[in-house]
């Protein structure tokens, strides 16, 4: 399912980033283009950090910052 949906990211793109060890909203920012219009896919991107990434989720995914506008 589309995450950021004015970028075209995919949950499974958010969740590779994850896996690959993104833990912050600001490390996936450098990896994606997330957050960088309108925002509203802030919300869901930090339920998939929440989550680990993984289908399983699990606590711990590390600090959350603001967002990821320029």
């Amino acid at each position: 399912m589309y995450v950021c949906v004015c970028n075209g990211i995919s949950d499974r793109e958010v969740r590779r980033a994850i896996d690959a060890g993104a833990t912050t909203m600001s490390q996936l920012c450098t990896q994606l283009p997330l957050a960088k219009r309108c925002g509203r896919c802030a919300d869901a991107v930090r339920e998939l950090l929440d989550s680990g990434g993984s289908d399983d989720a699990h606590a711990g995914a590390g600090a959350l910052s603001a967002g990821c506008a320029a």
